[in-house]
């Protein structure tokens, strides 16, 4: 028999991914999205007619019962939220909705439709739970300092994750994933923004780079390769917490650098704090400059995750390199901007 999955975010980079491995999996895919007018379901275009849309919001706990009733999937998968760090603090009352009263919504969902005892729930947890951590790399057992209203709104969803597994024996588990980024990762987020940048000037347009901290360290891996460990978190048969990364973390300026490079060009740095600009060595044209304006108002400096744990358990491990990676978000790019 088929199993039914539900995804909240499903038209966000990980819901493309993880609903592209269900799919090939036979599931009955379900999903929530937000009305808008715009479409905003170009990633999952390609398998947009295989899928079922759903029409809500985290906010709206009365669609969210009425949905997960009518769904009765077997697997719920949320992945819906205000993701964006910096912009959390611009908009801290509806992160903390969103993020944290959402994930509540959705648990108390299950329990009222009476599944809590056969739909298994994915809660997406984040890294930066564990903010300017005292120790690296972090795993289950780091001690969280979440350092945004981001950070603290995924603090109240993985704990209030937690408490319903305790408290009404729901397969409710928490994976706890390092950064992760693919061609779909949107424009706005600085991957995306930095892989873009080399493929503009691999096309001969004069763009600047503006970019916040060059010397905060994060630990890039592929979002397909994560969405993978959401699903073996759900086919385990005791529920638990799981971090995934790949264990190498490198500064934002390394990211820059291996962008470039994708595109043939080497970097030469000058200047340092808000005054440190990317040249390109062959010509000395800046190409990456530093602004102020984009430096959060409490940094994070340093996340690398120690994912022993996902290895020894559910035998999960990242297959796609940072270096791979970064290849495929660029030539994607140049690809895309030359169509």
């Amino acid at each position: 028999m088929y199993k039914k999955a539900f995804i909240t975010g499903i038209n966000g980079q990980d819901g493309a991914y993880l609903s592209q491995l269900l799919l090939e999996k036979g599931y009955e895919v379900h999903g929530l999205v937000r009305r808008a007018s715009l479409d905003r379901n170009d990633r999952i275009k390609p398998f947009l007619d295989k899928v079922f849309l759903h029409y809500g919001d985290m906010t709206d706990s009365t669609n969210l019962v009425r949905l997960v009733m009518e769904i009765c999937p077997d697997e719920i998968y949320n992945l819906a939220a205000q993701s964006h760090v910096a912009v959390s603090f611009e908009t801290p009352e509806y992160t903390a909705n969103a993020d944290a009263l959402g994930t509540l919504r959705l648990l108390e969902a299950i329990r009222i439709a009476g599944l809590e005892k056969s739909c298994r729930f994915y809660q997406a947890s984040t890294s930066e739970l564990f903010g300017n951590a005292e120790v690296s790399p972090q795993n289950e057992t780091t001690p969280f300092r979440p350092a945004s209203p981001y950070a603290a709104a995924k603090l109240y969803a993985y704990w209030v994750t937690r408490n319903y597994r305790d408290a009404y024996g729901m397969h409710a588990s928490n994976g706890i994933l390092f950064n992760h980024e693919s061609p779909l990762r949107g424009k706005n987020f600085v991957t995306r923004k930095i892989t873009s940048a080399a493929a503009a000037y691999k096309r001969g347009e004069k763009k600047l780079l503006k970019l916040g901290n060059l010397n905060a360290k994060r630990d890039w891996g592929h979002a397909k390769d994560y969405v993978r460990g959401m699903w073996m978190m759900l086919q385990q048969d005791e529920p638990d917490d799981y971090v995934f990364a790949t264990g190498r973390a490198e500064t934002v300026r390394r990211f820059v650098e291996l962008a470039y490079e994708v595109v043939g060009v080497a970097l030469d740095w000058s200047g340092e704090g808000v005054n440190e600009k990317g040249l390109d060595r062959a010509s000395g044209e800046v190409l990456v400059q530093v602004d102020p304006s984009l430096y959060r108002p409490v940094d994070v400096g340093h996340l690398c995750g120690d994912a022993s744990k996902a290895k020894v358990i559910l035998h999960w491990k990242p297959m796609c390199t940072l270096d791979d990676l970064i290849n495929e978000m660029v030539v994607f790019d140049i690809d895309n901007q030359t169509k």
